[in-house]
């Protein structure tokens, strides 16, 4: 693909570099890193030394891995985001209620990221962080942000998305995921049995913006063995939309504030 005149194919570089690191590979060898990013092993190792001097890698020698001086970059665009600050004190309360985990996430291109999330026991085998990041299609969160695109950002995503089978009871076709998505615009919540991982089902609603612009979801997930989908719906869903509408008024005050 063509490049524009301003374009820092460096810089594009030094970022490939950041994200080989993660919690499958916390630390990489100066050939990991070359293989994973397309690089000759010179330029990962003045990517690395370069990101090492700033902070951001460490090294035993051998092995690198990033430093904690790493999470500024994401600390910055959360710092500027007020929809965690917001949402924290009513996640809090919805899990005080119903004594389940609750998180929020955004959509970042095909992904969901965790920018807020209180849990209550670990249920996952997998330990979920603020910035953590699944595929959109196999979470309820992301279920709710895909619904929420517009029907030609959604298009295109259907288009382009690789379906990965997750679980045995991941959707396996865009068809079958279109008609999903179809069901959450019409009923305003998302639904995931055991998609994402055996044991864990999730359900999820939209957080909408002043403009009605879906920018965020909210979810509570439980262990399937303590609740059915008949159950996750019965009890969860209606503190679960209270506790997002909640959130949404108070981010509507907030987006008054700034504008004042």
């Amino acid at each position: 693909m063509p490049r524009e005149p301003y374009y820092v194919q460096s810089l594009e570089r030094g970022l490939a570099v950041i994200r080989a690191f993660d919690a499958q590979h916390p630390e990489l060898t100066l050939s990991d890193v070359a293989r994973i990013c397309g690089l000759t092993r010179a330029a990962a190792r003045r990517f690395l030394l370069t990101l090492s001097d700033l902070g951001y890698v460490r090294t035993d020698g051998r092995l690198f891995s990033l430093a904690p001086r790493v999470l500024e970059l994401g600390y910055s665009y959360l710092s500027s985001l007020s929809l965690p600050e917001v949402a924290e004190p009513h996640l809090e309360r919805l899990v005080a209620d119903v004594r389940e985990s609750s998180s929020m996430s955004v959509l970042d291109g095909d992904d969901i990221v965790y920018v807020a999330r209180v849990p209550t026991s670990r249920i996952m085998r997998i330990a979920i962080n603020v910035g953590t990041r699944f595929p959109a299609y196999a979470t309820s969160m992301g279920r709710v942000l895909l619904a929420g695109l517009p029907d030609e950002h959604l298009e295109a995503y259907l288009n382009r998305v690789r379906l990965e089978p997750l679980t045995d009871r991941t959707l396996r076709t865009t068809g079958e995921l279109r008609a999903e998505l179809s069901r959450v615009r019409l009923h305003g919540h998302a639904v995931v049995d055991q998609e994402l991982e055996e044991g864990l089902r999730a359900i999820a609603a939209p957080i909408r913006d002043r403009t009605g612009t879906v920018t965020g979801a909210v979810n509570v997930s439980v262990h399937a063995a303590r609740a059915t989908v008949d159950d996750i719906r019965a009890r969860l869903l209606p503190p679960l939309l209270a506790a997002a509408g909640a959130i949404e008024a108070d981010l509507r005050i907030a987006a008054r504030r700034r504008t004042h």
